[in-house]
C-alpha cells in the first residue's frame, strides 16, 4: 500500500504518471498496477514490485486490461465505446463490464487525489477517510480478469463496508464523553490508566525491574513503581499502579509462578521485554475492553487518548485491524443498528441493514474461493449502495464537516497545554482547548487567519 495516497497515479516503476498512451495502468493479479511500457520492458514476466506467483503474466501486454478507473482519477475519461476490447473474453463479458463499471463509479469518490486537486503533507481533499481512501485503492488496483484479483476485489468490499459501519457509529457518538465511557471501562474491569506521561513511565519502571528475567511478586513491584515515581509523579498511588499491573496481567504479559503460603512471583515473558512491545500489547488489551464495551474509538482519538499527540495513529489503526474477527463486522452492525433507533435515523441508515448484513456474510480468509461472476457483480452492486449511503450522510448529516473543530473562541489552540507542556499529559485529553503539538498550534492558528480574512 503506497504511504501516500497519490503514489496510486503513477507507475512504481518508472515514477511516471499514468495515461491515455504510453503509460497505461495495467492492474496485476497481486494488487498492484504499472505502466504497460514498463510491462512491456519486463524481462521475467512478474511485477516488478513484489515477483510473487499471483503476479505471472500469462499472456500477452497488450491484451491486459487498462485500469480505467485509475485513468478516472488523473483527470482522463475515456468513453467505453472508444475503449479498446483487449480481454478477449467470450464468456461472462457483460459481467465483467458491470462489475469494472461499479468499480469507476466508487473510484469518483477519490477524484479529489488527481494532480489538479490540492494536496498537501499526504492530505486530500476527499470526503472519505484516509483508511476509507485505502481499502478503495485496493479495490480499485484488482484485476478483474485475473482469478485471484477477483479474490481481492470481494476482499476489499468486506474491508469497504466493515469501514463505512465504524465510520457511522462513530458520527453518532458523543466525543465529550468518548474519554469518560472508555476509562469507566477500563476501570470497571480492575485495571486503569494514568494518563499519557505517567503511563509511559510505569511501563518502562516495570520493564526496569523485570527486564532481565527477574521475578517478584506483584506487592514488591508495585511498591518498586511507586517509590520511582514519587519525585515526578507524587499522585501515584499502590492502588492506581496495582491496577496498571492488572492490565497487564489480564493481557497475559507475565509468566506467574505460584508458591506454596508465599505470594505468586510474576516475571515477564520473553517476548514483552522490550518497551515496544510491551507498550503494544498494553494498548491491545486497551482497545480490545474498548470493543467488549461496544465504544469504538477512531485511531486518531486513540493516539490522543493513549498518547497525548496525533503521530500514533497508524499504530493504533494496526492494532484495530488485528483485533477485527470475522464476527466483528456483523456485531458491529447490530450495534450500528442500535445506535440508529436511539437517534431518530433522520439519514434513514437503516435501509442499508440487508447490505452490510449481506456484505458482513463474505468470508475474509484468503485461501477462500474464487467469487462467481454473478457473485462478484452482487457484491459490488451492494458495496456502491452502501458507499453512497455513507456519503449521502457525511454531506448532509454528519456533525464532522471538516477535519478542523470549529473554533470555539478566538485564541482556541493558539497556546500550548501548560500540563502536557510540562509532563506530557494532559487530564482533559481531547478536550483540551489549549495545543498539544506544533501541528495543531500551525492548524488552528492558520484556520483562525482565514477566518478574520474571510470576514
Amino acid at each position: 500500500m503506497p504511504t501516500q495516497l497519490t503514489e496510486c497515479l503513477s507507475c512504481p516503476r518508472c515514477l511516471k504518471v499514468f495515461n491515455a498512451k504510453d503509460q497505461k495502468p495495467i492492474s496485476l493479479g497481486c494488487g498492484h498496477t504499472v505502466c504497460q511500457k514498463c510491462l512491456i520492458n519486463l524481462l521475467n514476466k512478474k511485477c516488478p514490485n513484489c515477483q510473487s506467483e499471483q503476479s505471472i503474466i500469462t499472456k500477452s501486454v497488450e491484451q491486459l486490461p487498462v485500469n480505467y478507473a485509475l485513468l478516472q482519477l488523473v483527470g482522463i475519461a475515456i468513453p467505453d465505446k472508444e475503449r479498446p476490447d483487449t480481454t478477449q473474453m467470450t464468456e461472462n463479458k457483460s459481467l465483467y463490464e458491470s462489475c469494472k463499471r461499479y468499480i469507476e463509479e466508487l473510484a469518483v469518490h477519490m477524484k479529489s487525489i488527481s494532480g489538479d486537486a490540492k494536496y498537501e503533507h499526504g492530505s486530500t481533499n476527499s470526503i472519505l477517510s484516509r483508511p476509507m481512501q485505502r481499502k478503495l485503492v485496493t479495490l480499485i488496483n484488482s484485476q478483474l480478469v485475473e482469478e485471484e484479483g477477483r479474490a481481492r476485489a470481494m476482499r476489499a468490499a468486506r474491508s469497504l463496508g466493515e469501514r463505512a459501519v465504524a465510520e457511522l457509529i462513530l458520527q453518532h457518538q458523543n466525543p465529550q464523553q468518548l474519554s469518560a465511557n472508555l476509562w469507566a471501562a477500563v476501570r470497571a474491569r480492575g485495571c486503569q490508566f494514568l494518563g499519557p506521561a505517567m503511563q509511559e513511565e510505569v511501563l518502562k519502571l516495570i520493564l526496569l525491574a523485570l527486564v532481565d528475567g527477574s521475578a517478584l511478586c506483584r506487592k514488591v513491584l508495585v511498591l518498586f513503581v511507586v517509590q520511582k515515581l514519587e519525585a515526578t509523579f507524587p499522585q501515584a498511588s499502590k492502588t492506581a499502579i496495582g491496577h496498571v499491573v492488572q492490565l497487564l496481567y489480564r493481557a497475559s504479559c507475565f509468566k506467574v509462578t505460584k508458591k506454596e503460603e508465599e505470594s505468586s512471583l510474576m516475571q515477564l515473558k520473553e517476548e514483552f521485554r522490550t518497551y515496544e512491545s510491551l507498550r503494544r500489547e498494553h494498548d491491545s488489551q486497551v482497545v480490545q475492553i474498548a470493543m467488549e464495551g461496544g465504544l469504538r474509538i477512531s485511531p486518531e482519538q486513540w493516539s490522543s487518548l493513549l498518547y497525548g499527540d496525533s503521530n500514533h495513529k497508524s499504530h493504533m489503526q494496526s492494532i484495530i485491524d488485528k483485533l477485527q474477527t470475522s464476527e466483528s463486522f456483523t456485531q458491529s452492525v447490530n450495534e450500528l443498528m442500535v445506535v440508529l433507533q436511539k437517534t431518530g435515523d433522520p439519514a434513514q441508515l437503516q435501509s442499508l441493514k440487508p447490505h452490510l448484513q449481506f456484505l458482513a456474510m463474505i468470508d475474509p480468509s484468503q485461501d477462500k474461493q474464487v467469487p462467481s461472476w454473478q457473485n462478484l457483480e452482487a457484491i459490488l452492486k451492494t458495496l456502491k449502495i452502501v458507499i453512497d449511503g455513507l456519503i449521502t450522510y457525511l454531506n448532509d448529516y454528519s456533525h464532522k464537516k471538516s477535519d478542523v473543530l470549529p473554533v470555539q473562541n478566538a485564541r482556541y489552540k493558539t497556546s500550548m497545554c501548560r500540563d502536557f507542556t510540562t509532563t506530557r499529559s494532559c487530564p482533559r485529553g481531547i478536550n483540551c482547548s489549549f495545543a498539544h503539538s506544533e501541528e495543531e498550534l500551525e492548524r488552528y492558528g492558520l484556520f483562525i487567519t482565514l477566518n478574520y480574512l474571510s470576514f
